[in-house]
């Protein structure tokens, strides 16, 4: 499996942002989808991640309410919508598909089998 993240930038507190992640390789409805964020100078957190068909989502509550996490199977990819974005929301997003948890809303780093290379988010006071 192959994990291609995209759409990150530069934007003002308060705007919005939607990333992308494509996948190529297996059969994407087969792997629930996770975001997670690396702050300079901080570990990799968790933010969302959306079971095989999209019928579960789960948030970080740091963005719950404010980013929305959904996948079209039929493009291989999903997508975070971020809204209402926070200075502490800068950050490399990673898009990673977990393989083996059926649906189970895994949030730990260790749970998610196939990475993305990241792509950068930056959220300008």
């Amino acid at each position: 499996v192959q994990l291609q993240a995209s759409g990150g930038g530069l934007v003002q507190a308060g705007g919005s942002l939607r990333l992308s992640c494509a996948a190529s390789g297996g059969t994407f409805s087969s792997y629930a989808m996770g975001w997670f964020r690396q702050a300079p100078g901080k570990e990799r957190e968790f933010v969302s991640t959306i079971s095989r068909y999209g019928g579960r989502t789960y948030y970080a509550d740091s963005v719950k309410g404010r980013f929305t996490i959904s996948r079209d199977n039929a493009k291989n990819t999903v997508y975070p919508q971020m809204n209402s974005l926070k200075p502490e929301d800068t950050a490399v997003y990673y898009c990673a598909a977990d393989l083996r948890s059926a649906d189970k809303g895994i949030t730990a780093n260790e749970g998610y089998d196939y990475w993305g290379q990241g792509t950068k988010v930056t959220v300008s006071s």
